[in-house]
């Protein structure tokens, strides 16, 4: 996607013109006021003084032609300047102008870091980001709409949600623009299965290291997608249903899981989150069992699970049995209220997630 950009080449040759007629009006007037009785316009310097004064309109009066044809051309100068100013005034405006657009059309990059990169724009997307902003992530979205540029902008704030008007297959400037490499995960949200499917083949090919996510309108491609190099698939309709059966033979537990699901705005709405724990964490060198008690009494929080790093990869002990020890670097799995929330972000000194 090309945004509008200035027309510098148009600008340069209208200067040259400009700077070439200049130039020989300026040689033709030295030329008829050198040595001219009373004239002081005898030098290259004097013409060009006098050519500022007038296309300025400051008009000193300091040097003035005193010959027939000089006159004509400083007539000539002092018309030429409203065109002058004019064309100066529309330069700036169109550069200012343009940067405006190039700005909010995302053309200038961010910074973020750590951040969710989400290709595609849509209702679903709109409400992943209302989530991801509530928990205090930064996000960038890629979009190939003009038209979704203005409501992102509206409903959120630049420094939570940038975005990006470009097609989705520029991955240079995905690169360089939304700092892609940097993105915590990148979250494919096009339209179906299969356009999703041939995106991750071919951003796989650039930036393999990512982690991707999708959701899925067909949840038996869930494999298919794994073998493609999603770390996270999701069948929107196998949790829609799920949720559905919950409401109906246990609609207060159904009610509790959404709950749990969504980011907790209010004081008084539960939610599961995880937590790094550092080195520094008290928690760190604790076992299990006595974090779990603690963190009930003292916060009111209930520790669900644990996950460690193994080999690379993360495994979740969930409520795990026995005696297990929490090291700095393993991440702790707690359901909470608003207020747990708050006192576990001073305790943790880290923002919840990954």
């Amino acid at each position: 996607m090309q945004s509008k950009r200035p027309k510098y080449r148009r600008v340069l040759i209208s200067s040259l013109i400009f700077a070439a007629i200049y130039g020989g009006l300026l040689t033709i007037l030295l030329s008829l006021e050198e040595g001219q009785p009373g004239s002081k316009l005898n030098t290259p310097q004097d013409v060009m003084w006098y050519l500022v004064e007038t296309l300025t309109t400051v008009g000193y009066g300091d040097a003035l032609p005193v010959t027939y044809w000089g006159k004509m051309i400083g007539f000539v100068f002092l018309l030429s300047s409203l065109g002058v100013y004019g064309f100066i005034i529309g330069q700036i405006a169109n550069f200012m102008s343009t940067l405006r657009e190039e700005k909010m059309l995302g053309l200038h990059g961010t910074n973020f870091k750590n951040h969710v990169v989400i290709i595609g724009w849509n209702d679903f997307g709109q409400s992943v980001i209302g989530h991801l902003v509530g928990a205090g992530r930064q996000v960038a979205v890629v979009t190939k709409d003009r038209g979704h540029i203005d409501i992102i902008r509206e409903y959120y704030p630049d420094e939570k949600v940038f975005t990006l008007f470009s097609d989705y297959n520029n991955f240079e400037q995905l690169e360089k623009k939304v700092n892609l490499r940097l993105a915590s995960i990148v979250f494919v949200n096009l339209n179906d299965d299969t356009e999703k499917l041939v995106y991750i083949i071919n951003i796989k090919k650039h930036f393999d290291k990512l982690n991707y996510v999708v959701t899925l309108d067909n949840g038996n491609l869930k494999s298919t997608f794994m073998h493609a190099g999603v770390t996270y698939t999701i069948s929107k309709n196998e949790i829609s249903s799920k949720l559905l059966a919950s409401y109906i033979y246990e609609p207060d537990v159904a009610s509790f899981s959404e709950e749990l699901m969504a980011y907790a705005h209010e004081e008084d709405e539960y939610d599961i989150k995880q937590f790094l724990v550092k080195q520094d964490n008290p928690y760190a060198n604790t076992p299990y069992d006595k974090a779990f008690f603690d963190l009930k009494k003292e916060y009111n929080v209930v520790l669900v699970g644990l996950v460690k790093q193994q080999n690379g990869q993360r495994k979740l002990m969930k409520n795990p049995e026995g005696s297990h020890k929490i090291d700095a670097g393993d991440y702790l799995v707690m359901m909470m209220d608003g207020k747990g929330r708050d006192k576990l972000g001073r305790l943790f000194q880290e923002g919840e997630g990954i």
